[in-house]
């Protein structure tokens, strides 16, 4: 049987940046970094005090308010950053056993267990809510997903740390490439600004503590780069078999045509210091989409601050693309949102296929001065206009696991 064909009919994002496709475009093409002094919790006790939040989120807007009470937030966030996709797809009437969910998340509804744990200890265990064991688990998104918009076809969570949303993306592309489902509702969703996740952090003296310029904190490639920060957010996408798209006559934003996946197989937290683990994903996701690296105008890269993650995708990009790594435009948006952890890879694919859209390459913000060993194109600081059909979307999450996602511009007679 013929793989089907994959396209994008609709995204959603909650981000710092902005909620909404538009808002977020505007937000990361402008320069500026969404990163502030952490409100959720008194840090002033830690040595990282930053963070980048979703501020003024309402989840009223999007759930019944007694739906709200009973779920955690970063099932609240991923309702809303669906919602948005959902109805920017146009979806009304879908076979529901055709259609499903497939999530990632690097955590899941750690809040809800430390509040309830609080409770534990506090009240006793007459008191620990009977809502607290579904509203932590981190497979609860995609059922409350299914449940909201009666989709009946597979569902499936993924947790792979960063790489989380990454890799549930692409295998919702093979879900439907296999025709196991002719639509599929997918992204990733993370909510863990909180006290026990930064002292995890910060023990690790992975985070910036640029507390003093927390607008400066992010800022991948930079010699002064001093770790990553942390964001919160959802993204989500409708992705369709073309057949299925076109007999609704539906927009397409672009079409899913290549995935990879890898292990550095290396270190629990650190890359492997040559990118292989990286490389080979990128090479996994041209060799899926029938592309060579010179068919890629831009890299969306999982830049996230770090000294030794930086320089490993730096040198992963240099082995794949060979002398054409020096002409391809490079960026980490994670400079604008921050670390959005296992929503990542959904919010910057979504970042690199409005890229697409509006033919303009989304800049690393605070890029003053590249350090010695990074010297690619990374877009510093401005958005800029380009020629761009074909992106690749990397997210790499702790344990070493790796995921690469290919975008190209939608041609209907493509083969």
């Amino acid at each position: 049987m013929q793989a089907q064909r994959v396209v994008v009919t609709g995204m959603g994002v909650v981000t710092p940046v902005g909620t909404g496709v538009e808002s977020f475009w505007q937000g990361i093409t402008s320069g500026k970094s969404a990163v502030g002094p952490v409100t959720q919790f008194d840090a002033s006790a830690f040595p990282t005090r930053i963070a980048a939040e979703v501020r003024d989120f309402d989840p009223a807007k999007y759930m019944d308010r007694k739906d709200v009470r009973r779920a955690d937030r970063f099932v609240q966030l991923a309702v809303a950053a669906s919602q948005e996709a959902w109805k920017d797809a146009n979806l009304s009437e879908i076979n529901p056993e055709r259609s499903g969910v497939l999530v990632g998340t690097g955590i899941g509804g750690m809040g809800t267990l430390i509040q309830q744990y609080d409770i534990l200890r506090e009240r006793g265990p007459e008191r620990v809510s009977p809502f607290f064991i579904p509203m932590m688990i981190a497979n609860i998104a995609g059922g409350q997903l299914a449940m909201r918009y009666g989709l009946l076809g597979p569902n499936a969570t993924v947790v792979t740390a960063c790489a989380s949303s990454g890799n549930a993306i692409g295998d919702a592309m093979r879900t439907i490439q296999w025709g196991e489902a002719d639509l599929m509702l997918t992204g990733g969703t993370e909510a863990v600004i909180l006290p026990i996740a930064f002292a995890g952090f910060c023990a690790m003296k992975a985070m910036s503590t640029r507390n003093e310029e927390p607008e400066k904190a992010s800022r991948p490639f930079d010699r002064e780069r001093d770790g990553f920060v942390m964001g919160e957010g959802a993204g989500f996408l409708v992705l369709e078999s073309l057949i299925h798209a076109q007999a609704r006559n539906a927009p397409v934003y672009a079409e899913l045509t290549g995935y990879g996946r890898s292990a550095d197989a290396y270190h629990i937290v650190e890359p492997h210091p040559e990118g292989i683990g990286a490389a080979f994903s990128m090479r996994q996701a041209l060799r899926d989409a029938h592309l060579a690296a010179g068919d890629i105008d831009y890299v969306n890269a999982h830049g996230t601050s770090t000294s030794k993650g930086d320089l490993a995708e730096t040198l992963a990009i240099k082995d794949v693309f060979q002398d054409r790594a020096y002409r391809v435009a490079v960026s980490s948006t994670k400079s604008s949102t921050g670390h959005l952890l296992g929503a990542a890879g959904a919010v910057e694919l979504i970042a690199s296929i409005l890229a697409i859209r509006h033919q303009t390459l989304p800049p690393t913000v605070n890029l003053d001065e590249p350090s010695a060993e990074c010297d690619l194109d990374y877009v510093p600081n401005q958005a800029r206009p380009a020629r761009i059909r074909r992106i690749m979307s990397n997210a790499f999450g702790f344990g070493g696991q790796n995921a690469t996602l290919i975008a190209e511009e939608f041609k209907q007679d493509a083969q």
